[in-house]
Parts: C-alpha cells; sequence; structure tokens
C-alpha cells in the first residue's frame, strides 16, 4: 500500500489537473487504476505538481526525443530499476524491453542480479554503463571509451540523463512504497 493515498483528478488544483491531463496523454493506457488514480511515480508527482510536470516532461523526452535506440534505454531502464530494486519500473518496463528486442535470458539474468551473456556488444555497453552508475556513480575509463564509441558525446550524455532520471523514478517509488498492480508478482522481494 503506497503511502500516499491515492489522488484523483478531481481532487487536484488547475496545476495538477494540467499534469494529471499529461500524464494520462503521454502515456500508455493503464496508468489510471480500477479506482481512478495513478499508478506507479505519477501519483505522487500530482501532490507536488511543479515537480512532477517538469520529471514528467524528462521522462518522456528520455524515451522518445533521444538518439539512442530504445532497445538500448529499455536495457538500461531495467538494469537500473533492478540495481534499486524498484519493483513497479521492473513490472512496468520489462514488457518494453522485450517489446523493444531485448532476449528473454538478458532480462531473467538482470532480474537475478547477475551479469548477462550478450549476444549484441551494444547492449553489453549499455548494460555496463547503467551497472557502473548505479553500482558507484563512476564510469571507468574503458566502459566510458566503448560507451563514446557506440553512442557519440550526445548519446553519452542521454544514457546518463536516462540512468539518473531512472534512479529518480527508482527512489520515488521505493520512498513512497509504490505497490504493483493486484495480481502482479514481485521479482525482488
Amino acid at each position: 500500500m503506497s503511502r500516499l493515498p491515492a489522488l484523483h483528478r478531481e481532487d487536484l488544483d488547475e496545476a495538477g489537473q494540467a499534469l494529471w491531463d499529461q500524464i494520462v496523454s503521454t502515456r500508455p493506457q493503464g496508468v489510471v487504476d480500477a479506482a481512478g488514480g495513478l499508478r506507479g511515480p505519477f501519483n505522487p508527482w500530482v501532490y507536488a505538481p511543479e515537480v512532477g510536470r517538469r520529471t514528467a516532461d524528462l521522462g518522456a523526452h528520455l524515451r522518445f526525443g533521444v538518439s539512442v535506440e530504445r532497445r538500448l534505454l529499455e536495457l538500461a531502464i531495467i538494469t537500473t530499476g533492478a540495481h534499486w530494486k524498484a519493483e513497479f519500473e521492473w513490472w512496468a518496463h520489462v514488457p518494453m524491453a522485450r517489446e523493444h528486442g531485448v532476449s528473454e535470458p538478458v532480462i531473467e539474468a538482470i532480474g537475478r542480479g547477475e551479469t548477462p551473456s550478450f549476444e549484441h556488444d551494444d547492449e553489453r555497453v549499455v548494460h555496463a554503463v547503467a551497472t557502473q552508475l548505479s553500482t558507484n556513480g563512476h564510469l571507468d575509463e574503458a566502459t566510458y571509451a566503448e560507451a563514446q564509441a557506440l553512442l557519440g558525446d550526445r548519446g553519452v550524455v542521454e544514457l546518463v540523463t536516462l540512468c539518473g532520471y531512472y534512479v529518480l523514478v527508482s527512489f520515488t517509488l521505493n520512498a513512497f512504497d509504490i505497490g504493483l498492480p493486484r495480481g502482479a508478482s514481485t521479482t525482488f522481494s
């Protein structure tokens, strides 16, 4: 059970309602649960709509407006979510990782906290970036050089920003004890 009661659109002031509408229009169906509240990190964000709006804007841009291939973005997201044991993030992004081409053996290994055997070298590099940033907040020289060769300077900035953004999402989910939808199974508990 979340530490913050679920707000509904009609509970919110004008800024909160505008954020609600933005979230609902830019996220997949199902972001509003059966009781009429927002799933995931979005309910906490409508409690602080100016922070929430900027955070939601950044998230949408990072998933849809960057130069890095979506398969690699989703790999970085699930790697970050697994590190922080953010159940909702894992639940929400594993299907997207599959949809965009991350293989089941890679997903399963990340879920177990293991380093996968990668068929694709670009995935190995992105996983190393997300893992090193989550583990110690730094990139070693070899990993940075590989990421730069793969993605260029712009892509490395985008990837590092994405990883940081999903740390923020993980912290939001974990701090407010955001649960999974009814019937969903936990991975990390």
